[in-house]
């Protein structure tokens, strides 16, 4: 098996146990869930298969879906971002993208922050929008998007500079 399939595979469990046995358990202010299992797809490799990556994502999102009670929501918005990726990797790293010469997991640039600003701000709002359907939580929903994002993105960034690999 390619050590690549291997590495991703291990990402999805580690992540999803992570979310679902401590920061399912963790809430600021009484609602606010922070959700770093969205870095399984930011940190999907550029040229992998997108369909393994859409399976996967749905994967993800069902199981963490099951195990929150969450009807689904979790599942829809992750196969959205899955979906979308490409379009983000093109919005944030431009011609670099086309050469697929972009790591996430290295430093952080401004090109990177934006690219995982942008992906987990969608994912947030299309949770969100799914988990009120309705559209007098309007105001509800975006502060909810805005504090989760910033947590979640916080946690997401450390977490990349704490598994970071090593230079050769």
């Amino acid at each position: 098996m390619n050590s690549n399939v291997l590495f991703n595979t291990a990402r999805f469990i580690l992540l999803l146990a992570a979310q679902i046995l401590i920061f399912n358990n963790i809430q600021f202010w009484g609602y606010l869930n922070p959700y770093p299992y969205v870095l399984f797809i930011l940190l999907y490799p550029v040229n992998g298969n997108k369909n393994s990556l859409l399976a996967a994502s749905f994967l993800l999102g069902l199981l963490i879906d099951m195990f929150a009670n969450s009807g689904g929501v979790h599942a829809a918005a992750s196969v959205t971002l899955a979906y979308v990726r490409p379009a983000f990797f093109r919005f944030a790293f431009g011609v670099s993208y086309e050469y697929q010469t972009i790591k996430i997991n290295d430093r952080l640039t401004p090109e990177r922050f934006s690219f995982i600003l942008v992906s987990v701000m969608t994912h947030h709002l299309i949770l969100f929008i799914l988990e009120t359907f309705r559209f007098s939580f309007f105001w509800d929903i975006l502060l909810r998007t805005l504090f989760s994002t910033l947590f979640t993105i916080v946690l997401c960034i450390i977490i990349i500079h704490l598994f970071k690999p090593s230079k050769r």
